[in-house]
């Protein structure tokens, strides 16, 4: 037992032992508490950014009951427009409302989003492809009754089949 090599690792084992148990001990802990902050944190963020994600969806909820053939028909006719006017006004008023909302896309997955961009985009066409059946002579009335029929013939709107998955994703939220 004199040799020094075993008398050094007598000497360091059971420090190296008392060592490792410490730093494993310690790391445990660490961790635990980096999980809790994170945890907290996840939990103050979702207070904050709740409410805002509900506000988007409010609001984009809207835009598309505003893009409904519909009754954006009913609000941009004026009786001193031809077919013309009236499809110019229609279509500029749909891009205003989607251009207005725009920046909700970032509080929604990006399937709602692509529902919402497609409900402009078949609203827009139902418009032009009324326009283009009573030809650019007619009177905005003519165009009105071609937009409702059209949307008539349609099961459901484009944007109600949009209104559809914006629902499902707020039910998700809860």
């Amino acid at each position: 037992m004199n040799d020094p090599i075993v008398q050094v690792l007598v000497a360091v084992l059971p420090s190296l032992v008392v060592f490792l148990t410490a730093f494993y001990l310690i790391k445990q802990f660490m961790g635990a508490r980096t999980s809790e902050r994170m945890l907290e944190l996840k939990k103050d963020d979702h207070k904050h950014v709740l409410p805002l994600r509900l506000q988007a969806y409010e609001r984009i909820t809207l835009l598309l009951e505003r893009i409904q053939p519909g009754p954006l028909v009913l609000r941009v006719h004026t009786s001193r427009m031809d077919a013309g006017d009236l499809h110019a006004a229609l279509v500029s008023t749909i891009r205003e409302e989607y251009e207005h909302n725009v920046t909700q896309q970032i509080y929604m997955s990006d399937r709602a989003w692509a529902k919402v961009k497609q409900a402009k985009e078949e609203t827009i066409r139902l418009v032009n492809f009324s326009y283009q059946q009573i030809g650019t002579s007619s009177s905005a009335t003519e165009l009105s009754r071609g937009i409702f029929e059209s949307t008539a013939r349609l099961s459901h709107t484009p944007s109600q089949e949009a209104l559809v998955v914006i629902k499902d994703e707020v039910r998700r939220l809860f």
